[in-house]
């Protein structure tokens, strides 16, 4: 059984955790270790996961040899070293979005896994919502005709940097923490990458909380098919919103238009002293599981992790890397491409110019 251990047990990590443990009660893995450098959300984790805790990757990854591969949920800026040591070790690799927040970065955490032949692999996990699926079928078989505008947008509630990572939030910008999601989806499902960017941004809200960093962020990109789609991200939607996040987008063709809300799957609640609450289990779902007793995760937040799995059962079975990489579903070459665009949107930010990617 292939043994796996993961760098970072916060607020994603959490996610990858939980699809680990389901999958090895079902005998597709061990979750062997897991590392974070906060001392007590380790010893929790640890604890609650009843697994190993290490507070230094590297220490970890030199100590459980016999980990087969390792999954990276570090926050945005912090993602680099631990793929680098990782691939060092000969560790298949799952990384959180962004892959890394330059393009030298993504580059060099290419050639260190292509050098050492081991999986370098990005959850890029709107991939794998149904939703999304079913539109990019439909564009990829021509429905729409050939795309020549549209939109996209993703937003949080402010609660995201304010309290949930405060102390990192000014490293990084709605469009590193937001942006690639949908810049990975648009050119997902159009089959083309980014060509240049025009991108206009506002500071006001966060720094006046000591957050220096963007509020939002809207961006023109032009793609290389020559579609022009605008993509508006933010994480200062109010406390009292529907939803931790608000998102969506559309696209328009020669023949046909696709519109798609991924926030609002049509399920609201309201309760005593709350607001309107709307749900996205499409994302993350619990139920019971009827062999354990337990909770059962599903939806494709879950699916996209397991889906790592999955190929390295393959690879450990021997198959062939070069032929695994014909179908995975977000390579390093595409979270390449998303750093690519994420870079350009932010140097034509400061130089307030259109920006090739």
């Amino acid at each position: 059984m292939i043994k796996l251990g993961v760098v970072g047990a916060g607020k994603f990590g959490t996610n990858i955790l939980n699809a680990f443990k389901q999958l090895e009660s079902e005998g597709k893995c061990k979750l062997a270790a897991i590392c974070d450098i906060n001392k007590e959300l380790l010893e929790n984790q640890a604890k609650k996961y009843s697994v190993k805790g290490y507070a230094d990757y590297k220490e970890m990854i030199d100590r459980e040899k016999d980990i087969y591969g390792i999954a990276v949920a570090t926050p945005d800026p912090f993602h680099r070293e631990p793929v680098l040591y990782a691939a060092g070790a000969g560790k298949h690799i799952f990384v959180e979005k962004p892959m890394d927040i330059t393009v030298e970065g993504c580059k060099e955490m290419l050639d260190a896994c292509k050098k050492n032949k081991v999986l370098l692999q990005v959850d890029f996990h709107k991939r794998f919502d149904p939703f999304h699926i079913a539109v990019r079928n439909e564009i990829r078989e021509g429905r729409a005709g050939e795309i020549e505008y549209g939109y996209a947008y993703m937003e949080d509630k402010i609660i995201v940097p304010r309290d949930w990572f405060p102390g990192w939030a000014s490293k990084s910008s709605p469009a590193w923490f937001l942006g690639v999601h949908m810049f990975d989806l648009i050119r997902w499902i159009m089959g083309s990458n980014g060509k240049q960017v025009y991108a206009r941004g506002r500071k006001l809200k966060l720094k006046s909380l000591g957050i220096d960093t963007y509020d939002s962020i809207s961006s023109m990109v032009e793609f290389e098919n020559g579609a022009v789609v605008s993509f508006d991200v933010s994480w200062i939607l109010p406390e009292d919103f529907e939803a931790i996040v608000n998102q969506g987008f559309r696209l328009v063709g020669e023949k046909g238009l696709v519109e798609c809300d991924s926030q609002d799957r049509g399920t609201r609640a309201s309760y005593e002293k709350q607001g309107v609450m709307t749900y996205n289990p499409v994302f993350l779902n619990e139920s019971r599981d009827a062999k354990t007793g337990g909770t059962r995760y599903s939806g494709y937040g879950i699916e996209s992790i397991a889906d790592f799995v999955y190929n390295l059962e393959y690879l450990a079975g021997g198959g062939s890397l070069d032929k695994l990489e014909g179908g995975v579903t977000g390579l390093g070459e595409d979270g390449l491409e998303v750093t690519k665009i994420a870079v350009a949107v932010h140097k034509s930010l400061d130089s307030g110019k259109i920006e090739l990617v």
